[in-house]
């Protein structure tokens, strides 16, 4: 049954800047959303705090170089402590607001390819997902099929498995717990659109999470080789699928998924040169110069290919 939210409290958050809201999100106008939701420069967000619904909006004052980020909170627990917690993950993992680019930018202001890129895309932070379950649920959905149809059986998922409130007529949906997952039936997730394997793989990944034999605070103690092998050891996680798991659920600015077929073909082929589909080595080899920063400068290289065709268009 939906919940109504309603109290509300609104204050304002400096992020490290500069720092782009809209250039950050541009990701989520594309596809098919149901939880992290981004319309007309704002995001929107349902959270629950100890059971009750609480409704995030943030919205960004000022250009990238003068932003401010203006929180509002509607619900029962909109003012404690915990709420406010909450909101400060989500400002960190969800908008990569506390990431501190100045130092990226200063040691590829002059980078021929990187260059341009940070002065076109300024204030570009890694937009992710809360938690390292929720990045999971939606790498894993990604694995072998366009974008548009993984965020689409996400959204299914969200609003079959996921809780609900009511926000001035219009429903909002948190993604299904690790638990719902675990219990999940397998032929309930095929009417949505789930491979078998995939399937297999989320009741695998939930019960790990519920049951507590895989937590994001032992992910975090480990370095990214030993974060990777970790994830991996779960049938139906590959590397292509830990390494984004890490870069866009953790925030390590350094994870480089040069398996991606945006890394291989497009990257490869729209700004190397390649007349061909580059070997993954090639690409690790090459994203060698961008270290430590080798997934952020890749989220710059990713924004800039989907703005391509807008130029094109222009």
């Amino acid at each position: 049954m939906a919940k109504t939210v309603d109290p509300r409290v609104q204050y304002e958050i400096t992020p490290l800047r500069p720092y782009s809201l809209a250039r950050t999100l541009d990701r989520l106008r594309r596809f098919p959303e149901r939880v992290d939701c981004f319309e007309e420069g704002i995001y929107r967000r349902l959270l629950f705090v100890r059971g009750r619904p609480t409704f995030l909006e943030v919205e960004q004052i000022g250009a990238p170089g003068r932003a401010v980020l203006r929180v509002t909170l509607r619900g029962s627990r909109s003012d404690d402590d915990e709420t406010k917690e909450l909101v400060n993950r989500v400002i960190e993992r969800v908008l990569g607001a506390r990431t501190d680019v100045r130092l990226f930018y200063r040691a590829f202001r002059r980078d021929p390819l990187l260059g341009p890129l940070v002065r076109r895309h300024l204030g570009l932070r890694v937009a992710g997902r809360l938690t390292l379950w929720e990045t999971l649920l939606q790498i894993v959905l990604s694995q072998q099929i366009n974008l548009a149809l993984a965020h689409g059986i996400l959204a299914a998922l969200a609003e079959t498995m996921g809780r609900r409130a009511r926000i001035d007529g219009r429903l909002f949906y948190s993604f299904p717990s690790p638990r719902a997952l675990a219990d999940a039936d397998l032929d309930e997730l095929g009417r949505l659109r789930l491979s078998r394997a995939k399937a297999e793989t989320l009741k695998r990944l939930g019960a790990a999470f519920a049951c507590g034999d895989l937590t994001e605070e032992e992910v975090s103690s480990l370095s990214d080789a030993e974060a990777v092998e970790r994830l991996t050891s779960y049938k139906g996680v590959g590397r292509w699928t830990a390494e984004f798991a890490l870069l866009r659920g953790m925030g390590r600015m350094d994870i480089f998924p040069a398996g991606d077929l945006g890394v291989v073909k497009y990257l490869a082929q729209e700004m190397l040169g390649y007349e061909g589909v580059a070997r993954e080595g090639e690409m690790r080899a090459f994203a060698d110069s961008w270290r430590p920063y080798r997934g952020l400068a890749l989220i710059y290289a990713y924004a800039e290919l989907a703005a391509r065709p807008k130029r094109r268009r222009s």
